[in-house]
């Protein structure tokens, strides 16, 4: 058996092994009682490089149980750090003991098969974990240097880094779930300072893949480059009314913010501009928006949510109707609804509900040609603000805004301290062109180019 092989089944078999804990743990669920283990194990890595050298370099491990205990539509949990017996076995009886004290509540309970099949996906490779320490440090300090000796202005780096993370997790349950998966992921990220007289601006590149041989380093430098070198030189600009046009990567930003609003607990909790427009249209009937863990070009892929659901692919909105919103157990019973299997957690929480691999349906045409297609507008390059100016409840934002303006359809003059201010309801009504040049964010979202109307833009 070669190496590479024997390393495999000693993961799989590691693995297997977690799922056997989580099994022992759910079968000693006690008369009228439920029981839910989840026992997680990993490893991260991460080398920065600054002057070319190394500057840090972290290595860690970590390993935990979360146990819930349901009894008499009361809920315990407690978790601990660590797998070994004893303290597991403490962290059972705090979860009971914890219970006995909860407020009860009708809809509690564990989540049970559902008869959806889980869909097979090969998210491990052996390549993150069997990659030496020293190759490790190579990439980021070679990262680093290609970012410095693209172009002359480009003097030094924020950071330049290279990471990487693989993690297993099981779950079982006494209600009949059980279910194990495991994956990798590694990214190399840098920030460049470009300057230009006593002018410095930023600008940043990243890549992430499953493999380190996927990534892709002299396009993370020259992305950073280009970013930081062609704001140079920006300058406020008058307010006016015009269109705007987010790249993939800010794109994302705001799915993300839609995504977000469009959980089962916003829901209950009465905070979402959505409520009761199910069925309604809330954007433009070119934008399609879908969560779909089973996709495995995003790094939020997984076979099974984080109440051992099998995932599957949610339509949030399709051609500007909202479809529906996401659930885990507690939500869907709450809300007399099912499960769409979107509950997330690690093994130190309870399931929360949240949105796994979001993704917007790719349009039609390129970036360039989206751009090329804009009379009067801007390229934006970067938001700030985005936690003090967006308002998830309302939707309004009000955001800080840096690019490159566009005029008859040519990129021009770089602009920075200026605000977009508008709502998240019209931005959706407003979008004009989605792009088909798809791109998966480190987050694990995925976003095309989106060509928005009628955007004001706060100025000098």
């Amino acid at each position: 058996m070669s190496a590479p092989t024997a390393a495999a089944a000693a993961n799989e078999d590691t693995t297997a092994e977690l799922l056997r804990m989580a099994e022992r743990l759910a079968a000693q669920a006690g008369p009228g009682e439920q029981v839910e283990a989840y026992v997680a194990r990993g490893s991260s890595t991460s080398v920065r490089a600054y002057d070319g050298e190394v500057e840090s370099l972290s290595v860690a491990q970590s390993a935990g149980v979360g146990i819930r205990v349901v009894a008499d539509d009361r809920q315990g949990f407690a978790s601990c750090g660590s797998l070994d017996p004893e303290v597991v076995a403490e962290t059972l009886a705090d979860a009971r003991d914890n219970a006995r004290h909860a407020e009860p509540d009708e809809a509690l309970g564990l989540a049970r098969p559902d008869g959806v099949v889980p869909v097979h996906q090969e998210l491990w490779f052996d390549e993150v974990v069997q990659l030496p320490t020293d190759e490790k440090v190579r990439l980021a300090i070679e990262l680093e240097r290609a970012t410095t000796g693209a172009d002359e202005r480009v003097r030094s780096v924020r950071t330049a880094m290279y990471g990487d993370g693989a993690g297993e997790a099981a779950i079982a349950t006494s209600t009949g779930i059980s279910a194990a998966g495991r994956g990798t992921t590694c990214h190399l990220s840098v920030a460049a300072l470009a300057r230009d007289g006593s002018e410095t601006r930023m600008g940043g590149g990243s890549d992430v893949a499953r493999t380190p041989g996927e990534l892709d380093l002299d396009q993370v430098a020259a992305d950073a480059v280009e970013r930081a070198t062609r704001l140079l030189g920006a300058t406020p600009v008058p307010s006016r009314r015009l269109t705007v046009v987010l790249e993939p990567r800010l794109a994302a930003t705001i799915v993300c913010i839609l995504g977000g609003t469009l959980t089962g607990e916003r829901l209950l909790k009465g905070r979402t501009p959505f409520a009761d427009r199910v069925g309604e249209v809330i954007g433009s009937p070119l934008l399609t928006v879908v969560d779909d863990p089973t996709d495995p070009r995003s790094m939020g892929a997984d076979p099974h949510d984080g109440e051992g659901l099998a995932t599957r692919r949610n339509e949030l909105v399709r051609a500007g109707e909202l479809v529906g919103f996401l659930h885990n157990t507690w939500t869907a019973r709450r809300l007399g609804v099912a499960s769409t299997a979107s509950a997330v957690r690690s093994y130190a929480s309870t399931p929360g509900v949240g949105c796994q691999a979001l993704a917007v349906t790719p349009g039609e045409g390129t970036h360039d040609e989206l751009v090329a297609a804009v009379d009067d507008g801007i390229l934006v390059q970067s938001l700030t603000g985005l936690h003090s100016g967006v308002n998830a409840v309302s939707g309004d934002i009000s955001v800080g805004a840096e690019g490159l303006l566009i005029r008859g359809g040519a990129l021009a003059e770089p602009v920075c301290e200026v605000t977009l201010a508008t709502t998240l309801q019209r931005l959706l009504t407003d979008i004009e062109a989605v792009g088909a040049d798809l791109e998966w964010q480190p987050s694990g979202t995925g976003a095309v180019t989106l060509v928005i109307g009628d955007v004001t833009l706060s100025g000098r």
